[in-house]
């Protein structure tokens, strides 16, 4: 990994941070490499109780690790979704995987 761009930046009031791992997409070998260490980076962020997404919310990049941070309460933030939006109309497939 330690071939890889990043750039990390944030807010120090609030203790966010972001990370951009930056490389070519239409290079699968090295665009697999950029989301594993994606992945790992979410993992770390995770073991020491932190969140995944920040002020920008879930996003289509991190909704795969909606059951990993939040458990057992995806289940009942599934169901606040459907009471709020019973047609599916607001969103339709961003926040869950």
């Amino acid at each position: 990994m330690a071939e890889l761009t990043a750039y990390v930046f944030g807010h120090a009031g609030d203790g966010n941070i972001h990370v951009v791992v930056m490389d070519n997409p239409e290079d699968a070998l090295r665009w697999a490499r950029v989301e594993e260490a994606h992945r790992r980076i979410v993992h770390r962020v995770l073991d020491f109780q932190g969140t995944c997404t920040g002020e920008h919310g879930i996003g289509l990049g991190k909704r795969e690790f909606m059951a990993l941070e939040h458990g057992e309460s995806l289940e009942t933030m599934k169901k606040i979704k459907a009471l709020l939006d019973p047609r599916g109309i607001l969103n339709p497939g961003k926040m869950f995987p």
